[in-house]
């Protein structure tokens, strides 16, 4: 049981695909919803920190290079503040390329405070898995049926 938690651990960590990808896998594996669910939201934060941390110092170390300084130039001069719940529903809708990943590459590029990214995308985080483990254990499609006209 700890190697199948372990496996959507580190399905959790993969860009693109995330906690949206590992509660669905979790849950077909047998395994109880409600654990595979935090077991999910850890492994989706964990690289958080990092990857806020990386991608402005790229965009810093890139801005005078003769390649790519016009779009780190570009990005940073286009930072912007105040957007933490619409960062938070951007990772919390379930779509492909909406999870944490891609919310905190934008909210670095953005150079929103750490504090905001961290607080918005675990909302996100949260809400995405609940609405994917809702979906996985059939929930939303019997809901959806009640209201079938």
């Amino acid at each position: 049981m700890l190697k199948s938690y372990l496996i959507v651990f580190f399905i959790s960590m993969l860009p693109l695909i995330e906690l949206r990808g590992a509660i669905p896998v979790g849950i077909g594996m047998g395994l109880p919803i409600l654990p595979t669910y935090l077991v999910c939201v850890v492994g989706n934060m964990l690289p958080v920190p990092f990857i806020y941390l990386f991608a402005r110092k790229v965009l810093i170390w890139g801005y005078h290079k003769p390649i790519i300084g016009p779009f780190c130039r570009f990005c940073i001069a286009k930072a912007g503040r105040g957007l933490v719940a619409a960062l938070l529903l951007f990772v919390g809708i379930p779509l492909p390329g909406t999870g944490a990943w891609t919310g905190t590459l934008a909210a670095s590029i953005l150079d929103m405070k750490f504090k905001d990214v961290l607080i918005a995308c675990m909302g996100g985080v949260l809400l995405a898995g609940i609405i994917m483990g809702l979906a996985s254990a059939g929930l939303l499609g019997a809901l959806s049926g009640l209201f079938a006209v």
